[in-house]
């Protein structure tokens, strides 16, 4: 099994250099790939915030992604997760952040204006708080 990073998996995705987008369609067709989380992570970054690609298409992207035959995905279940809860709102890193820490009792965060108050509203466990003093 072979891993990749996250410059294989955006040329696959934006097409973005010929020679380069050729050859990570091959790698991706040829299966037997191991995604780490960091990888799915910082593609989403690169899809959104570089490419300039509109969050739902990212999202739909990230679900092709894992979805693909000969894929291994680091904590499947969380980046599933992620890709749910940025389907209503909640900003990726955000969404894997909370994902990972579902043994937790709450997850801690200054962000009281956007995440909290999405997960608040969404009812994700463990809860996301705002904490004062």
């Amino acid at each position: 099994m072979r891993a990749v990073d996250t410059n294989i998996l955006a040329r696959y995705y934006l097409q973005d250099d010929a020679r380069q987008s050729r050859i990570a369609q091959d790698i991706i067709a040829g299966g037997d790939l191991f995604i780490p989380k960091t990888v799915v992570l910082e593609l989403e970054r690169v899809l959104r915030a570089v490419a300039a690609q509109p969050a739902a298409k990212v999202l739909d992207c990230l679900a092709h992604l894992i979805s693909l035959p000969g894929i291994v995905v680091e904590d499947r279940e969380q980046i599933e997760a992620a890709i749910r809860h940025g389907d209503h709102g909640i900003d990726f890193a955000d969404a894997l952040h909370h994902a990972a820490s579902a043994g937790c009792t709450e997850l801690l965060t200054f962000d009281g204006r956007g995440y909290a108050r999405r997960a608040e509203r969404h009812r994700l466990w463990p809860p996301v708080r705002v904490p004062v003093a």
